[in-house]
């Protein structure tokens, strides 16, 4: 595969119940980190794709530093982490995303 998969944090990778601030990340999602991990295997590039980090630094950089140490406390290297879609992103695991047919504007799941 070539470019990249953006993976979102919250109801995605990590467990998600509702803003307890920056420093909290939930537990991980074991089937999606055994996907990452099974993707970094691979040599498949993978970002954190998340809105956490749509905010002016020096908040970003705090941030960026909370989900790198929950990645490494769960067996992941330091991830790439944006919120910024590039020609390169391959695809995008999200728990909001709704997927459309290309060029129809119409929901991929027909309803």
């Amino acid at each position: 595969m070539s470019g990249w998969i953006g993976v979102d944090l919250d109801g995605t990778l990590a467990h998600y119940d509702g803003w307890k601030g920056v420093d909290h990340v939930g537990a991980p999602i074991p089937v999606m980190l055994r996907r990452v991990e099974e993707w970094l295997r691979r040599d498949i590039t993978v970002k954190i794709f998340t809105a956490r980090v749509a905010v002016p630094e020096p908040h970003r950089s705090e941030v960026i530093r909370v989900i790198h140490d929950w990645c490494e406390r769960h067996g992941l290297p330091r991830l790439d982490i944006t919120n910024v879609k590039d020609l390169a992103m391959a695809e995008l695991w999200d728990d909001r995303a709704v997927q459309v047919v290309i060029n129809t504007g119409r929901r991929a799941d027909g309803r």
